[in-house]
């Protein structure tokens, strides 16, 4: 049959990809969709309507996504967070995700390719504020690491009030506690054992026996070791799953008792961490004023991992911000799952995730034995869900202590003063490279500063005083007009160096202005020392005042700060609206899939049809008499390709040819194709004559399996040069228009779709619609399709739709 232009792409192409594909369009009021029933189907007839794939379309269809999900759309903020009708929602003796035991044994809530749409938030109250401790394998054996861990476990228990019951069958006594012989021997259910022995997987039966809740084992030699190592924790995973019990480690340490102030007032952050080292300087944040509430050292992750902590601490009112560190992810879809509450109930999650190059990675899984996962994978799921990722540790201490503490930005613009011009350009010069707005402030408001300021000097925006003045109010007055300024949400003062008193006045009137304004204000102190009376004492005892000591890392904070309040604002979970059940394209799809094996560009073709992906006209033809014939149907110039499975990269070996404009050139093209292809022990299934398509963009599209967050789509600028140009953007599914949209505002080359030297703009409606089909295909096909690269996807101009012209998929 010949092929041809099905599956136009129009800017109304929803309801078209809810057709193609099979899928019923959720019924929104206002844009959210009703509340989705587990195990329910969207009830009433699909009128038939002509398929823009072939003969096969039309007629009633059933499948498609159920409108709505687990979460009302929307997220919440304020005073004790809510998560839609789960929330709070918590398991009996940390139930895990995904078993069903959170909501009564009830059905688990399953996207089409089988991944969980929703994740009950673990009830860990008891395992940080535990009621009474067990701690097996204690020791009061001066020089003994387990001694030093006892003692440390016994202050802390004192301090949160927990009984501590030593267990030790070689003491009867251990610091003047009595010791029991066997967990047995418990006088009360106890909340938290503290494995001191080095196999944990023995006493976890025994604990499961006595009702104990929680567990940690601190041993190492586990997944990090190598296989035998991953084998013991594979032993010991299975045998706390199969007890109910919830353990945080093997490979962990003590930081999850470490001592914290309770002075300390205002939103706190938490901390999650898979080194325990690397969160020394957020710890080290409450020296200077800032809470912390929780710290998750969690190791090699055999149960607990950090999306558990996430979720949990997400659910927290005390908590502002969520610091991570992270080396590798035990699950994908769980930390998705995690971020997305987090996202909802908008509290800000900042993380450093090494692996970004391969030592670094090497090095990550040999640590703590975890998958790092593919870099631009995770970085892709991080900014779809609202997660921030810094590199260094400076950074995550800065941007987490802003981000907890600082009030939503009433504007977005960013004035920068200054009592130096060179200082006010260097910052604002590397604001704007950061992508932040500064305004020009209008006439009016320069010329009120300048009742204050000399009119030599630029007060714009940076606003550069020539020296804060001191001996009088001039200076606060400068301060609170900047401020008043509509347009202004941040005002950031640099100041590079201590220089009395003129420094001391300018920190005390930034403090006096930011107690009695809704806006952010921020200092940048960049003296070494650190000891200065303005720094210590005025400004790091401000609660209203965000001090750093880098210009790199304000604006790095300010960023992110901005960032997270626009996203949340914004957000919507695209867990509500994921499929549940195949489309019908799906069955169509199956039929072509051939396990184990590449597909030949022209079934390849078939697979991108059955989902309204428009191709070429085109035939496979068997012969130099059918080839003429095919391309007079198909109109000249014509391109011929050869088609056979297995067949990559046909243009490098010959076998594309493009312009063909007579019957003789169709002819002889044929039998040049056939005898590359014996040439090159080719076996083909035929030879495709394709309608010429040559004005547009190219692009590439595509299909990738990871390991950890299952299918992803790729979007990219295409043609024979993409592995050079390397411009590419990554959708974590599911996701939806918004962030097909974005994604392709993260190419370097998104302007040639804008249309470039008078060309035409591309038609950026249809490449959209294509990114999201692709992923409609990725979800369904998840268990049979292992990669899709439609390249090039040639983009027409606006208007007239994209078009694949070539296309290469293999099957699992």
């Amino acid at each position: 049959m010949l092929g041809s232009t099905h599956g136009t792409l129009s800017t109304h192409s929803s309801p078209a990809r809810a057709v193609a594909c099979g899928e019923t369009p959720p019924r929104t009021v206002h844009g959210t969709a009703p509340p989705h029933t587990p195990g329910s189907h969207p009830s009433g007839p699909h009128t038939a309507s002509p398929d823009a794939n072939g003969p096969h379309a039309g007629g009633p269809h059933a499948g498609g996504p159920p409108a709505g999900g687990p979460y009302p759309a929307g997220s919440h903020a304020g005073g004790a967070r809510s998560d839609g009708p789960h929330a709070g929602a918590s398991y009996p003796g940390g139930s895990r995700a995904g078993d069903g035991s959170g909501d009564g044994g009830a059905a688990v809530d399953l996207d089409v390719s089988g991944r969980p749409l929703y994740a009950p938030v673990p009830d860990l109250d008891r395992f940080f504020r535990p009621g009474s401790v067990a701690v097996v394998g204690a020791s009061d054996s001066e020089g003994r690491p387990n001694a030093g861990i006892t003692r440390q476990l016994i202050t802390w228990a004192e301090r949160v009030g927990a009984r501590l019951h030593p267990v030790n069958p070689g003491r009867s006594s251990v610091f003047g506690l009595p010791c029991l012989t066997s967990v047995s021997d418990l006088p009360e259910q106890v909340d938290l054992a503290v494995l001191l022995v080095a196999d944990p997987v023995p006493v976890i039966g025994e604990l499961a026996d006595a009702k104990v809740k929680f567990a940690v084992a601190f041993a190492s030699g586990f997944a990090e070791t190598g296989a035998a190592g991953a084998a013991a924790q594979d032993r010991l995973a299975e045998a706390v799953a199969r007890t109910g019990i919830r353990l945080l480690g093997p490979n962990t340490n003590l930081n999850a008792f470490a001592s914290f102030r309770e002075d300390l007032d205002g939103p706190a952050i938490a901390l999650i961490t898979q080194s325990g080292h690397q969160g020394r300087p957020v710890f080290s944040l409450q020296e200077l004023g800032i809470r912390l509430s929780h710290w998750a050292p969690t190791g090699n992750e055999a149960d607990l991992e950090t999306a558990d902590f996430l979720s949990y601490f997400a659910s927290r009112p005390e908590v502002g911000a969520i610091a991570a560190y992270i080396e590798g992810f035990k699950d994908g879809r769980s930390f998705l799952l995690a971020a997305d509450r987090a996202a909802r109930n908008k509290v800000p999650v900042v993380a450093v995730k090494v692996g970004r190059t391969e030592a670094g990675a090497r090095t990550a899984a040999s640590h703590t034995g975890k998958l790092t996962g593919a870099d631009a994978v995770v970085d892709a799921a991080m900014r779809q869900f609202g997660v921030i990722r810094v590199d260094g540790l400076d950074e995550l201490q800065d941007t987490a202590a802003l981000l907890a503490r600082a009030r939503p930005p009433v504007a977005d613009g960013v004035a920068v003063y200054s009592i130096s011009g060179g200082t006010g350009a260097h910052f604002a010069d590397l604001a704007t490279a950061a992508g932040l707005r500064l305004p020009a402030l209008d006439r009016a408001k320069q010329d009120e500063l300048h009742q204050w300021i000399p009119d030599y000097l630029d007060v714009a925006n940076p606003v550069d005083s020539g020296g804060h003045p001191v001996g009088d109010r001039r200076g606060r007055k400068i301060i609170d007009a900047i401020l008043a300024d509509p347009s202004i949400g941040v005002l950031v003062c640099p100041i590079t160096g201590p220089f009395p008193p003129m420094s001391d006045r300018l920190a005390q009137d930034l403090v006096d202005a930011a107690e009695r304004t809704d806006k952010l204000v921020c200092v940048v102190w960049g003296s070494p020392v650190g000891t200065e009376d303005a720094y210590r004492h005025t400004l790091l005892g401000s609660r209203r005042v965000a001090t750093f000591r880098t210009f790199a890392n304000c604006v790095t904070a300010v960023r992110a700060h901005l960032a997270h309040h626009r996203f949340t604002a914004a957000y919507r979970s695209p867990f509500d609206t994921a499929p549940r059940t195949p489309s019908l394209s799906a069955r169509k799809a199956q039929e072509l899939i051939r396990p184990g094996q590449q597909l030949s560009e022209h079934a390849a073709k078939q697979l991108l049809r059955a989902y309204g992906i428009r191709v070429p006209r085109e035939q496979l033809v068997t012969s130099a008499a059918a080839a003429v014939r095919a391309a007079s149907l198909v109109g000249y110039p014509v391109v011929m390709k050869a088609s056979a499975p297995q067949l990559a990269h046909k243009t490098e070996l010959g076998l594309v040819r493009v312009g063909l404009t007579s019957a003789s050139q169709v002819r002889d093209t044929y039998r040049e194709l056939a005898d590359i292809a014996r040439y090159e022990d080719i076996e083909l299934d035929g030879v495709l004559v394709c309608q010429m398509v040559e004005r547009g963009v190219e692009m590439v599209v595509g299909v990738t399996a990871d390991r950890l967050f299952g299918p992803t789509v790729t979007v990219g600028l295409g043609g024979v040069l993409v592995e050079v140009l390397r411009d590419s953007a990554v959708g974590v599914p599911p996701f939806g228009e918004e962030r097909a949209r974005a994604m392709l505002g993260e190419l370097r080359g998104h302007a040639l779709l804008d249309g470039v030297r008078g060309g035409p703009p591309a038609d950026v409606d249809a490449l959209v619609e294509v990114v999201l089909r692709v992923q409609r295909m990725a979800l369904d096909l998840s268990g049979e399709l292992a990669e899709l690269d439609i390249n090039p996807l040639m983009v027409l101009p606006r208007g007239q739709g994209a078009v694949a012209l070539d296309a290469l998929a293999v099957c699992h």
